[in-house]
């Protein structure tokens, strides 16, 4: 009874607890100190280290970019950009110079203007006035004292105004004038070849059935009053005239000639009323005669004023 006392007594279950205490801690310190080291390998293998050989290559690469560098390029560029810099600064005027100078080109155009119209005297003026402009600032800074209507101070910022980019320059101030487009015109036409004579028809195309005549007018008896007869498109008009044909009634004249007007000024006719654009007339004449074609006579136009030089009706005479 006392050594089973002994055995499970509690000093010695004390010492037990205290003894696996501190193996758990010894373990515990143990692992803290492996994983620091590791850690600290790991940093140190980050650091590289170089050799004297590798350090005197690098620094050589350094010497030979340093010797080949551009440098005459370099200082060109630079050059330049002085000088566009100063250029931008001679565009930059004072508000009361840049007014003054667009008074006085508003006077030199106003009295241009009284004088002769167009584009091309104005930019004519506009350059006379910056011709005369330059020459006096430059006697001006050549003299040295001041000139009667500019100062001597204010004459080197108009001069380098007047010689920059003369586009950019207008435009600073609000000087605009359109640009004069030359237009030079191709006659590719074969000698004796009219000028209608490549003209389309507006609308859909004809059929052959129709027959179709630029610039022509055909005489006959109306069988449809064009005034009030108005159709789309020629094609119109010529269809127009094949349905008459099919409608109309025994003993009836039937439409065989359709005469059209395609311009939108309006067809002139030698009588009394005033033909409008898309009128359709529907006519018959046992023999189809032409009233005029292609041209109006010289004789006729000194007769009749009015009448335009080509004919502008459209017509056909429709396949029986």
């Amino acid at each position: 009874m006392a050594r089973g006392k002994w055995i499970c007594s509690y000093k010695r279950t004390t010492l037990f607890f205290c003894f696996f205490n501190i193996v758990v801690s010894l373990f515990v310190l143990r692992s803290l100190y492996v994983s620091i080291y590791i850690s600290s390998a790991n940093v140190s293998n980050n650091v590289v280290l170089y050799n004297p050989d590798q350090i005197r290559n690098m620094e050589e690469s350094i010497q030979i970019r340093k010797a080949f560098k551009p440098v005459e390029l370099i200082k060109l560029v630079n050059a330049l950009e002085g000088e566009f810099s100063r250029e931008n600064v001679a565009l930059v005027l004072p508000r009361h110079l840049k007014q003054k100078i667009v008074d006085e080109i508003l006077q030199r155009l106003r009295s241009t203007n009284s004088s002769s119209t167009g584009i091309v005297s104005e930019r004519e003026a506009v350059e006379s006035w910056r011709a005369e402009k330059l020459k006096e600032v430059k006697l001006a800074l050549a003299s040295g004292t001041s000139s009667s209507t500019i100062p001597h101070e204010e004459a080197g910022l108009i001069l380098r105004a007047l010689e920059s980019d003369w586009a950019v320059f207008c435009e600073e101030i609000g000087l605009w004038i359109p640009t004069v487009v030359a237009n030079e015109e191709h006659d590719d036409k074969p000698d004796g070849a009219e000028e209608f004579e490549e003209e389309i028809l507006p609308g859909r195309p004809l059929s052959p059935e129709c027959h179709a005549e630029l610039h022509t007018d055909y005489d006959g008896s109306a069988v449809r009053w064009g005034l009030t007869h108005h159709k789309e498109s020629a094609a119109d008009c010529c269809q127009a005239c094949l349905d008459h044909v099919r409608r109309a009634k025994e003993g009836e004249k039937k439409c065989n000639i359709w005469v059209y007007c395609p311009s939108e000024f309006g067809c002139h006719s030698p009588d009394i009323y005033e033909h409008k654009h898309q009128e359709c007339w529907l006519k018959y004449a046992e023999k189809p005669r032409l009233n005029f074609k292609d041209k109006y006579p010289e004789w006729y136009r000194n007769s009749h004023p009015s009448a335009p030089v080509i004919v502008p009706w459209a017509s056909g005479v429709v396949s029986a």
